[in-house]
């Protein structure tokens, strides 16, 4: 005799259930990986994009979709919003608190001034003592110091340098705050204008032999998001596949 199984996940395989994330980016490339990520364990999930509807309904219907059972309220919602526009991440705080009820140069504005503006906004809303995760997205670059990326690793370290402010300053709430910094991964962002010799450099520089894929940094943040990851606390975490190392 045969005895039944349920079909059903597991708390334990849904760490984040009864929580909301807020993915910003997240009509593609690593933000669109984070966003199915953080949803398959458990997390119902705020799809901010800038410009592409398209894309970011895409991304929400494949979260809503793979629902194994008919949900009252959608698991994932898009929402339009310029992250270096303070009134528009208000408004982005402000559907996430009202759909589901949450405790929740251009490049340099968004990097720099949209992060500020973010974390401003999360370091508000979030409930003291409800475990909430603040986790944002650097890059290698800081580190690597590539030539003509100044700007670019100019706005991604003044990022680095507010998490570490702001996770001191959130001390004694149970928040944590810590960025996850990239190396180079297999999007589109990363193949626009570059060619096939500047990849396969890329490549052979990468001690795993590989770019990285969405999914390597969806995992880490997935991790960082946990209960059980509190220790992990104002830290830079590096994710290049030894690529770079401090």
């Amino acid at each position: 005799m045969a005895a039944a199984t349920s079909t059903k996940p597991s708390l334990e395989s849904l760490p984040l259930q009864g929580r909301v994330a807020m993915v910003t980016g997240a009509s593609r490339g690593i933000g669109r990986g984070i966003a199915l990520r953080l949803a398959s364990l458990g997390a119902k999930v705020v799809i901010n994009y800038s410009s592409n509807s398209v894309q970011a309904e895409v991304v929400a219907e494949e979260i809503n979709s793979a629902s194994p059972e008919k949900q009252s309220t959608p698991l994932a919602i898009t929402f339009k919003a310029n992250v270096s526009d303070e009134s528009q991440v208000k408004a982005l705080f402000d559907i996430a608190e009202t759909e589901f009820n949450s405790q929740a140069n251009y490049g340099f504005r968004v990097n720099a001034r949209g992060t500020f503006l973010c974390c401003k906004e999360a370091a508000n809303k979030l409930k003291r003592g409800g475990r909430g995760r603040i986790i944002l997205l650097s890059s290698s670059v800081v580190v690597s110091l590539r030539p003509n990326y100044a700007s670019y690793a100019a706005s991604k370290a003044a990022m680095e340098t507010m998490a570490k402010i702001l996770a001191k300053e959130l001390r004694g709430t149970s928040i944590t705050v810590n960025c996850v910094a990239p190396g180079p991964i297999a999007t589109y962002m990363l193949f626009s204008g570059r060619s096939q010799d500047n990849i396969m450099g890329l490549i052979e520089a990468c001690p795993m032999g590989r770019l990285g894929v969405t999914m390597d940094v969806a995992k880490i943040v997935g991790f960082l998001a946990s209960d059980d990851r509190e220790w992990v606390y104002g830290q830079i975490i590096g994710t290049s596949g030894g690529l770079v190392v401090k």
